[in-house]
């Protein structure tokens, strides 16, 4: 065994091993940190359905995301408190309607959790 052991240092493939888990243990720290805020599930769906569409009505956002009132509006009034959604609240005739748009804040938000997200999945696959 001890032969054995000496042979792979020689052939450098110990300290390759080696190597590697330090690097990419390293690379595990330099992540960035994802946006907790975007990141949930529902937030991530209404923000990623208003930067497809200009806007969407709550029913919209509602049937698109298969999520309940109560959980939509908890979701979006977080959104619309760090200013990443904009709400209007009007009538249809008589029909009261809730309509969200992304903001320019939200917008970019979008981008930078996107491009966090692109450098885990590389980091990921170099493993």
């Amino acid at each position: 065994m001890g032969r054995a052991l000496v042979e792979r240092k020689k052939t450098g493939k110990v300290e390759t091993a080696a190597r590697r888990q330090r690097h990419a243990s390293q690379r595990v720290m330099e992540l960035p940190e994802l946006d907790r805020l975007i990141h949930e599930r529902i937030r991530l769906g209404i923000v990623s359905a208003l930067a497809t569409n200009e806007s969407l009505s709550f029913n919209d956002l509602k049937r698109i995301l298969k999520t309940t009132d109560g959980n939509l509006s908890v979701h979006a009034r977080k959104l619309e408190e760090a200013q990443y959604i904009g709400c209007s609240k009007f009538f249809e005739g008589r029909v009261p309607r809730t309509e969200y748009k992304l903001t320019a804040a939200g917008r970019r938000a979008l981008a930078q959790y996107l491009d966090q997200m692109e450098e885990w999945i590389r980091v990921t696959r170099e493993e």
